[in-house]
């Protein structure tokens, strides 16, 4: 089957864009945690974050940054700096080739770290610990589908005993259309996201993910 050129690719994006939410509720309850899927959109607003609960974002778009800082610090001399009103994290993937495959790994015991956290009691950290979780990417469609998929594999593999069907249930949630998929996600990070799975498999037996997320 031929694949779409750019311009074709980016009018199918456009037009599902238009008729889709800006996040979605993808899996429920790791530990009380719910996890959401979506794009720039759904980062950069505040007002929908916390009607969904959202207590922490982790935004997976190298060449996307998002200024959330609240109260700027007094300090700041050229751009503001400072803390938002919820945690923010980032892993810089790159929408297709150019990521080393432990960025995936990395991504994915990082979204299991942030959920696991705990803030300490003081002024310098007003968050509260727990909330639910979005992962985000400008699109919402490939790097942030592929993490939260190969997390869902690793964690609830009763459920999703391959990452190609967490992957499948993922589209479905974020309501993904067919014509998306063959580039949602790029198959360049489904090969990532493999490897990931082969590494995190071999690091679980030999007890070294002993302290990693676990239901």
């Amino acid at each position: 089957m031929n694949q779409p050129d750019s311009t074709s690719l980016r009018a199918i994006f456009d037009a599902a864009d238009a008729g889709r939410a800006p996040m979605h509720l993808i899996a429920r309850d790791f530990s009380g945690v719910d996890i959401y899927v979506g794009n720039r959109q759904a980062a950069s607003d505040p007002a929908l974050l916390a009607r969904h609960g959202v207590n922490a974002v982790l935004n997976c778009a190298l060449n996307l940054d998002i200024n959330l800082v609240q109260s700027p610090a007094t300090d700041s001399r050229n751009q503001d700096f400072g803390r938002a009103g919820l945690r923010y994290y980032k892993l810089g993937l790159i929408d297709g080739a150019g990521n080393p495959a432990e960025m995936l790994l990395g991504g994915y015991l990082q979204l299991c770290g942030l959920m696991r956290q705990q803030m300490p009691n003081k002024p310098t950290y007003p968050w509260p610990s727990g909330g639910h979780v979005l992962v985000n990417c400008r699109g919402g469609r490939s790097r942030s589908v592929i993490l939260v998929s190969l997390f869902l594999h690793l964690q609830r593999p009763a459920e999703y005993p391959t990452l190609a069907a967490a992957i499948n249930y993922v589209r479905q949630m974020r309501q993904l259309k067919p014509a998306e998929w063959p580039s949602a996600p790029k198959p360049v990070l489904i090969d990532a996201a493999q490897w990931a799975v082969r590494a995190v498999n071999h690091l679980q037996v030999h007890a070294y993910l002993q302290g990693a997320f676990q239901e």
